[in-house]
């Protein structure tokens, strides 16, 4: 099994980084720049900005908040929300992303991850599922978990890997910012289904919910927000009861 990788996941609006449950109700926690410099300090593996209402609102507006944090942390960065546009991505990656996660533009267009995937890299696009659970199964959301996509979440993942995308991140909407642990069987589900790397988002609460979520699922990675947001625990911490579970870790 490969390492683990520990991902900061920072939703922002505007200036701000914000954070809610279940996708909603988001408020004001903090600044960008100043956390994803925390958490580089702190040891955490890779960053995800994420435009918490770009789809919504036709923007991107995360371009100036990467430029600064290249400059201060020096591992790989991810930026969603927004992503229309093969011109969205190339200015992505030439102000310093590493990838690019898109959700609502690959369920309207799925051609777009193709060329994309064609003219940067598999290694460059992130398919992001947003899922929520209906019935026995997941139904994938859009914009922000606003609007169905009228796919089966685990079917899409796959598409989207047919499609060219180098991994996938899956939020669990019910579990999102609840920090009772992670949708175990979504996460199982999924990567079943793909043969790429998988990020696991949506309800750690602890480093013990992560553990779990390691012993039960074939995840590659894991993106936190809340519990490291609100201080519960730091990532020296999470990792080193990652590793005393046994649970391979980057160090």
């Amino acid at each position: 099994m490969n390492k683990v990788r520990i991902i900061a996941r920072i939703d922002i609006n505007n200036d701000s980084v914000v954070k809610g449950k279940c996708l909603e109700g988001l408020r004001k926690i903090g600044r960008p720049n100043e956390m994803s410099k925390k958490y580089y300090e702190e040891g955490i593996d890779e960053i995800v900005f994420l435009d918490a209402v770009a789809s919504l609102y036709d923007r991107n507006s995360l371009i100036d908040i990467l430029k600064q944090a290249t400059k201060e942390t020096f591992i790989p960065i991810t930026i969603g929300g927004g992503i229309k546009t093969i011109k969205d991505i190339k200015d992505a990656l030439s102000a310093g992303a590493d990838k690019v996660a898109i959700n609502t533009q690959a369920v309207k267009n799925l051609d777009f991850i193709r060329e994309a995937a064609e003219m940067f890299g598999s290694q460059a696009i992130v398919g992001s599922v947003v899922a929520r659970r209906h019935r026995y199964r997941w139904e994938a959301f859009i914009d922000n978990a606003k609007h169905r996509a009228h796919k089966d979440a685990t079917d899409w993942a796959a598409e989207l890997e047919k499609a060219g995308v180098g991994e996938i991140m899956v939020t669990s909407i019910d579990n999102d910012g609840r920090q009772k642990g992670f949708d175990v069987d979504l996460v199982d589900a999924l990567t079943k289904r793909v043969n790429i790397p998988v990020i696991a988002s949506g309800g750690a609460g602890s480093s013990n919910d992560i553990i779990k979520l390691c012993k039960n699922t074939n995840c590659d990675a894991v993106a936190v927000a809340s519990l490291i947001h609100y201080g519960v625990e730091n990532i020296s911490e999470i990792k080193s009861n990652m590793k005393r579970n046994n649970i391979r870790v980057r160090l």
